[in-house]
């Protein structure tokens, strides 16, 4: 069976590839998102962070034994404990000035993160075993679907809409927004301003760090895997709006989706789709499709 003359089989596993890569485009352009949305700073070390995650993946596997369920839980809180630190010594100095400054800054940090694991691990990948429990697949007729990406496209997905939610619907969402534009007001009202700001750079962080840790099994261990990716999802946050959570998660999956379809149609096009995208955006809604106006 054939759709426009590709094999169904091959249409339907490029849109799972895409799916894939959404969902890893969708984790890591929220957690920009977010650190810009309510912090102001363009965290161009999110790659390297992202990187991290999957690397305290594979040290609790190699070192402690510890496997992927404990990675899961692990990974973000360690790579967050770092970014809260790499916060408080060196962004907040940075807050008061234009964003560049908060760019150049965290792009050497990423840097020097990448530097320090390719000199240690070289530029080969890792393997990390894919845990016992999601191998295997399900053969839905028209297509083979593995049970481990099926899994990471539900699980980024429930994350980022509970992260949208406790964002956008809660009480402590509503601190967060108006600690970004009013922080004196906030403080006066007895919230420790520059702690929440600290725990949303973690937390923006950990976000990075859980999409390593999910990327492990499928594209290995590498110390330039974020650098690979990091680009892409910055388009993507572009094309969504900057600082729109809503914005990162449709657009990360969403174009994951056309650059999918785009490999199976015309592939010569797929590196290049979502920065074409991202510029007839640009053209027509300079803030993004999800963006408000300053």
């Amino acid at each position: 069976m054939t759709v426009f003359g590709i094999p169904t089989q091959a249409l339907f596993g490029q849109l799972l590839i895409g799916l894939i890569n959404g969902a890893f485009y969708a984790l890591l352009s929220l957690g920009l998102s977010v650190i810009f949305g309510l912090l102001n700073i363009i965290n161009f070390s999110h790659g390297a962070q992202y990187m991290m995650g999957a690397f305290v993946a594979y040290f609790a596997l190699q070192w402690a034994g510890l496997g992927y369920w404990w990675s899961l839980l692990l990974a973000p809180i360690v790579v967050g404990l770092i970014g809260m630190t790499i916060e408080r010594t060196m962004l907040k100095r940075l807050y008061h000035l234009d964003h560049l400054y908060g760019l150049l800054l965290t792009f050497g940090c990423a840097l020097v993160i990448e530097g320090v694991f390719r000199h240690e691990f070289g530029s080969s990948g890792l393997p990390y075993t894919m845990p016992a429990a999601l191998t295997g697949g399900y053969n839905l007729g028209f297509m083979f679907l593995p049970t481990y990406r099926a899994w990471v496209i539900v699980f980024s997905l429930v994350v980022c809409l509970g992260t949208w939610y406790v964002i956008e619907q809660t009480k402590l969402g509503s601190y967060l927004r108006a600690a970004t534009e009013n922080p004196a007001l906030v403080q006066a009202f007895g919230i420790n301003v520059p702690r929440m700001i600290t725990l949303t750079y973690g937390f923006g962080v950990a976000l990075a760090a859980l999409a390593g840790v999910l990327a492990a099994p499928i594209y290995q261990v590498n110390p330039l895997m974020g650098s690979n990716i990091i680009i892409v999802v910055f388009a993507i946050v572009v094309i969504g709006g900057m600082g729109s959570i809503m914005g990162s998660i449709v657009t990360g999956f969403g174009l994951g989706m056309i650059e999918g379809l785009t490999k199976v149609f015309y592939p010569e096009a797929s590196n290049t789709v979502i920065f074409v995208i991202m510029a007839l955006v640009l053209l027509v809604r300079p803030t993004g499709l999800f963006g408000r106006a300053s």
